[in-house]
């Protein structure tokens, strides 16, 4: 086995600090600080792009060709699209969310003049006033405002308190870790995702692993509105794991248990022999696991490759209820995707091609034909090997 041990106490006092921070996609400075400052006090190498990316690398004993890890600091929020006559805000979403999981949210609304308090309602809020009128509203940013904590009766007393159009709104969290593994937050996409990757990097700084080839770590701060990693990859990567969440929901094989691996999603498959690596480690390791295809969903990996990058992506993800709502995971899933991170940071580079951008036939891939007794290994032109033992069962204390 090559995964490593995961400090959970970490991992999770990292999360906690991370839901602390509003990160709405457009105001992301103070993530962006925090995660450089917990980069610092691992001893990281890291830099940060002119609008805020952070790519950190572990070195390695080669430079290339170079893996990945990708996760994004930014989250869901609003912004200010009127000041109404009645003295509350008309918003519109930051990212793809329904004014469903708005409805009752608390918030901070960050004007030039300083930060309010406030509360997302539906126009139509109170059952004593509007009776029957409150179920039948329908469901949509039109039929929500935002109540502003202070004195605001009108427009005009908004404009006084410094609030304008375009202001940025951060949804609160609300988190609750519980005793019994579940973590029930808004924003776990993708904060949780950061978090995995501190544990994974702090396991490798701890244990004092030196992987074959550079790691690098990145950080992104606008994925929720699809632009993602599009500009923080250097040449020298050839290979990119994007760790977000899985929507674990009816019709989907997401499951809040374990890591649920990405075969695919609304932009198509992922990277076929990277994908089937990560399958293969969770078996090798005893790492519960299970495949999915999400329809309506696109991660950091979508954005780098329509962005041009020629890198392998995969996606390995922690199963989520109610993504982009109140959300809901499990520590087991979180524990699992760590040690999958870092099994494949410190496993073999097999495909030694990739260490150039081109080349020729000679090391090039194989996929499987017809008849599976003749796929051949990329490096070694033999058979390929049988697979091994499907992963062990996890209970609900999230022992495997």
């Amino acid at each position: 086995m090559t995964r490593l041990a995961i400090d959970i106490p970490y991992l999770t006092r990292v999360l906690k600090e991370l839901l602390a921070v509003p990160s709405p996609t457009g105001y992301t400075d103070e993530i962006v600080r925090c995660v450089s400052q917990e980069l610092e006090a691992l001893g990281v190498f890291y830099e940060i792009t002119r609008r805020g990316a952070v790519r950190a690398r572990l070195d390695g004993r080669k430079s290339k060709p170079a893996r990945a890890f990708v996760s994004h600091l930014d989250t869901l929020g609003a912004q200010v699209k009127a000041l109404k006559d009645n003295g509350r805000l008309e918003l519109v979403p930051i990212g793809h969310w329904s004014a469903r999981f708005a409805e009752g949210a608390r918030t901070t609304i960050y004007s030039d003049s300083g930060a309010y308090w406030g509360t997302i309602l539906p126009i139509k809020a109170s059952g004593h006033t509007y009776n029957d009128g409150i179920d039948t509203l329908p469901v949509g940013w039109e039929y929500v405002e935002l109540r502003v904590d202070a004195y605001s009766k009108n427009s005009e007393d908004l404009k006084r308190l410094g609030i304008d159009v375009g202001d940025i709104v951060s949804i609160d969290p609300a988190p609750e870790f519980l005793e019994n593994g579940f973590i029930v937050s808004r924003h776990l996409d993708n904060k949780a995702g950061v978090a995995i990757m501190l544990a994974a990097l702090k396991a490798m700084i701890d244990e004092g692993v030196e992987p074959e080839v550079d790691i690098y770590w990145l950080f992104t701060i606008a994925e929720e509105i699809g632009h993602g990693a599009t500009s923080v990859l250097t040449p020298e990567i050839a290979s990119m794991v994007a760790i977000d969440n899985g929507t674990s929901a009816p019709g989907q094989n997401s499951d809040e248990f374990g890591v649920t691996i990405g075969m695919a999603d609304q932009t198509g498959p992922f990277d076929f022999h990277l994908t089937r690596k990560m399958v293969q480690i969770c078996r090798d390791n005893d790492i519960s696991f299970q495949k999915d295809v999400f329809r309506y969903y696109r991660s950091d990996a979508a954005s780098a490759i329509e962005a041009g990058a020629d890198v392998r992506t995969a996606l390995i993800t922690f199963g989520v209820d109610a993504s982009h709502g109140y959300e809901r995971i499990h520590m087991h899933a979180l524990r699992s995707v760590a040690e999958l991170a870092t099994a494949y940071a410190v496993s073999p580079v097999e495909i030694k091609r990739d260490a150039r951008e081109y080349s020729s036939l000679k090391g090039f891939t194989v996929q499987p034909t017809e008849d599976a007794d003749q796929a051949l290994h990329p490096e070694t032109d033999e058979p390929a090997a049988e697979p091994v033992h499907e992963p062990l069962d996890h209970d609900a204390t999230g022992n495997t």
